[in-house]
Order: structure tokens, then sequence, then C-alpha cells
């Protein structure tokens, strides 16, 4: 017993230095790994992560403990169910994740075991001889003999993703020296400063962010204007609005300042500014017209310096 209590002293005091010095958690699930794939896990993490494994019973004891001081540790708990671990890191998180799902190895199917993904058998000569025909017709696979072996004519899917795999099936895949599957570490949650999350949240690139940001600044600003309720997202809207309505009344009224002066003299004045641009205009005209007799007196002397021109060559 007092074994027993030991043990558990020091792997609480070690969840508890990790959970001190680590920012970030990844909760895996290590389904059908292997204590071999686990040794080469955590030599891979070397540097990057510490990967922490127990029950999860005195895991959630542990961490109930530590609430206390704590309370952002509470959100732990729910994820702490099923054959799962712990990976701390300081890191990157999208690299600590790409170095989590790297370690994978290829498994045969065993019968009863859930699929994790589809399984296919692919066209082509198997290399068997042909009175094995009848188990591929159980399985409806569709087969011919050609050059006295099975050949399968065309890509079957065999196992579904998520179903089990039955005994048959699994016999022809090892038959066929197909191995469907890999396994290792899976990604459950993410624990990163007192919030988790799943990993796919790592997938959002920042342009989407700021977008969904401006959207909900933009919706924010919009109901607080239709309220008439100040928020920091209406107020720059709000002053505008103001002042606006402020330039409409002195338009008005008397009441004016320097910004607005010359406005407001426009207003009052427009035939003042409106000559300006009649004068340069009716100046351009008068230009053009003075240069068009200029040209009209050159064309006239052209023509007839070519009138008398013409007489002499003639006399």
């Amino acid at each position: 017993m007092g074994g027993k209590t030991a043990s558990k002293s020091v792997y609480f005091d070690k969840l508890k230095s990790l959970l001190e010095e680590y920012n970030s958690i990844f909760i895996v699930t290590v389904d059908n790994v292997s204590s071999q794939q686990m040794h080469e896990i955590r030599a891979s993490m070397r540097g990057q992560g510490v990967v922490l494994m127990g029950k999860n019973t005195m895991v959630r004891r542990a961490i109930k403990i530590f609430i206390s001081d704590n309370p952002e540790y509470e959100r732990l708990l729910p994820h702490v169910k099923g054959n799962v671990g712990f990976v701390f890191t300081n890191g990157d998180l999208k690299q600590t994740r790409e170095k989590i799902l790297s370690n994978r190895v290829a498994a045969p199917a065993r019968a009863g075991a859930v699929a994790p993904d589809d399984v296919f058998i692919p066209a082509g000569n198997t290399g068997m001889e042909p009175g094995k025909t009848s188990f591929f017709q159980a399985l409806g696979v569709p087969t011919k003999i050609a050059r006295g072996t099975i050949e399968i004519t065309s890509d079957l899917k065999l196992v579904q993703a998520g179903h089990k795999v039955g005994a048959s099936e699994a016999t022809l895949l090892n038959m066929l020296n197909i191995s469907p599957f890999t396994y290792g570490m899976g990604i459950s949650q993410i624990y990163d400063q007192g919030q988790t999350f799943e990993s796919s949240v790592l997938d959002i690139e920042e342009s989407q962010l700021l977008k969904a940001f401006t959207s909900a600044i933009t919706t924010i600003a919009t109901i607080s204007l239709s309220l008439n309720f100040p928020t920091l997202p209406s107020v720059m809207h709000s002053l505008v609005n103001s002042y606006k309505n402020l330039i409409s009344v002195a338009l008005e009224t008397e009441f004016e300042w320097d910004a607005i002066h010359e406005l407001k003299d426009r207003v009052r004045n427009p035939d003042a500014y409106a000559s300006a641009a009649p004068a340069a205009a009716a100046g351009g005209a008068s230009e053009a017209a003075a240069a068009a007799p200029a040209e009209e007196a050159k064309e006239e002397e052209a023509e007839e310096s070519e009138e008398d021109m013409g007489f002499g060559l003639f006399d």
C-alpha cells in the first residue's frame, strides 16, 4: 500500500510540474499504439514536448486537487476519458501537431476492428490460383481468370469507414498483402492557456479571423446605431453622424465656426463661386475665336500664292 501511495505522489508531482512548466497540452488518443511505437514517439518529441500517460482515474484525481489553485484546469476533466494521454509543449502548435500525427505505422486488418478509413481493393492480377475464385465471389469481388490466375476486374470498396472489419474481409486483405490501416496518436483536444479547442482550429488562417472580426464589429455597430446605444464600434459613426447634423443646423441658422465659413458663404452666394468657372470657359472660347480668324487668314494667303503661281506658269 505504501508503494502505491508513493508512486501516486510522484505521479501527482510530475503532472503538477508539467502543468506549471508548459502552456499547451495536446490530449491524444492512443488506441492501437504499441509500446514500441510509443517509445519511438517519445524519442521523436524530445526537445519539443513531453508525453505523459496515466490511468484516467488517477489523472482526474490529480487535476481535481490542482483546481483549487488553478480553476482553468477544470476544462481538462471532460476530455480525460477513454485511452488518452497528454503531450505537453511550449512550441508552435501546428508544428507539434504535425510531429504527433506523423508517427504512424501501417497495420493489417483485424477481424472486429473498426475501420478508420474506407478500404479499397484495387483492380489487377492477384497471382492466386483459380481454385480460390469462390472466396472472392462470396465477398462480391468481380474477378476473371487471366493467364491461369485470378484477376480483379475493377476497384471495389470492401470495408466502409466506421464499420467493423469482418473475418472474411480481414482474411482476403491479408491474402492480398494489403495493410489498409495506419495507427498512431490521434488528437482529441488541445488545451492552451486555459482554453480547450479541437485541432481543426489550427487550420484557420489569420485572414479568416480578421474577416470574422471585421464582420462582428460591423454587426455590433449597426445594432448599436439602430438602438441608439453607444459602443466602441459605433462611436466613430455616431460622431460623424452628429457632425453632419451639426452642419445641417448651422446652414439653417446664423451659428457657424471657421471650418464651415466657406461652405455657408457658398450656400449664400452661389453666383460668386459659379461665375469663376464660366469666366474661365469664356476666356478659353475667346482665345479659340481669336485663333480661328488667324488660321483663316493664313489659309487665304496660301490660296492666293497658289493662284499667282498658277497664272505665272501659264503665261
